[in-house]
């Protein structure tokens, strides 16, 4: 059984900062394709980033810039740094890992494995 554990969420005013953090197991921090997608009320999970296993970072175009996917092997945790975040950046946020498939940012939302997600909330 794959754990991803997230944390961070909160409501933050647009502009602002804001730190997600995908705590898992060793096993699959070191081996394999990490992401982030979220889902907004009424809308389709969007992809938001992914690191490979080689490292390759991959973003979806509108958080590129102000996002930032990382991942601490030693510490089992994947973390997303979010800035100058904006309304429509709201939703919820959801820890992904992926073994075999394509690993970019936009196939996240169907990554094989998931975490139960951390509330974002951006205000204007």
């Amino acid at each position: 059984q794959v754990q991803l554990v997230e944390s961070g969420g909160d409501s933050v005013q647009a502009g602002g900062s804001l730190t997600l953090s995908c705590t898992t197991a060793d096993y699959i921090i070191n081996n394999y394709c990490m992401g982030w997608f979220r889902r907004a009320p009424g809308k389709d999970s969007e992809g938001v980033a992914a690191i490979a296993q080689d490292g390759n970072l991959t973003y979806v175009d509108s958080v590129k810039g102000r996002f930032a996917i990382s991942r601490d092997n030693a510490a089992n945790k994947l973390y997303l740094r979010m800035n100058d975040v904006k309304p429509e950046d709201s939703g919820m946020y959801y820890c992904a890992a992926e073994r075999w498939r394509l690993c970019t940012a936009r196939h996240s939302g169907d990554f094989t494995f998931r975490g139960q997600g951390t509330q974002v909330t951006v205000s204007s």
